[in-house]
């Protein structure tokens, strides 16, 4: 019983890791070198911005990226 649980708790850490999730806006409270990835018009067609926090003074890092559709989930951003 206890190899089990002790599978499906390590099966539920490890699930998130697999899809990336694609908000609608911009985060404003990003940790330094979290990763967020956008759905933004200006990337074009395939493409998500991808956003890096950085620390206090430096700008954020962004870039536009291709995720695979089996990768990504569309959800909203919650502030």
């Amino acid at each position: 019983m206890r190899a089990f649980a002790l599978g499906l708790i390590f099966s539920a850490a490890i699930s998130p890791c697999r899809a990336q999730t694609v908000l609608k806006s911009e985060p404003l409270i990003l940790a330094p070198y979290e990763v967020a990835f956008v759905q933004d018009p200006a990337c074009g067609v395939g493409k998500v911005l991808k956003v890096t926090g950085a620390i206090r003074g430096l700008h954020r890092r962004k870039a536009c990226v291709t995720l695979a559709s089996e990768q990504a989930s569309l959800v909203s951003a919650t502030p």
